[in-house]
């Protein structure tokens, strides 16, 4: 079973490896939105994980991205979408193992990575 929930948060960056004048290179930001999924069978009480829980742990990568310069933040200092799955997966692999994907959006341009978890050096 899979079982996922979304936050979404409004952040500003910059992408410095675009050519010089390139729009990317300037700040600017964008509406994101994150979905995180969990997988596994129901326990006991017939969850994979209780929902409060995870929702906490949402709300405490949320408000590291919210309203920031995302270049600014230790781990994420070239904010793609890519790099923003891996920082997100990254923030709650500890505290919500069985976390299974992280997939950000950027509804507004139609955009999307999706990162269904593996080893990988960050």
């Amino acid at each position: 079973m899979k079982l996922s929930r979304e936050f979404t948060f409004d952040a500003a960056h910059s992408l410095d490896h675009y050519p010089a004048g390139h729009a990317n290179t300037r700040v600017h930001g964008h509406s994101f939105r994150a979905r995180v999924t969990v997988e596994g069978m129901p326990d006991a009480n017939g969850q994979i994980v209780d929902l409060e829980e995870m929702g906490r742990q949402l709300h405490e990568i949320r408000n590291k991205l919210d309203h920031q310069m995302l270049n600014d933040i230790d781990g994420l200092e070239q904010p793609t979408l890519e790099n923003l799955c891996l920082f997100i997966w990254d923030n709650l692999q500890n505290g919500l193992p069985q976390i299974s994907a992280v997939e950000v959006f950027r509804d507004s341009l139609g955009q999307s990575c999706l990162y269904q978890g593996s080893q990988h050096v960050h």
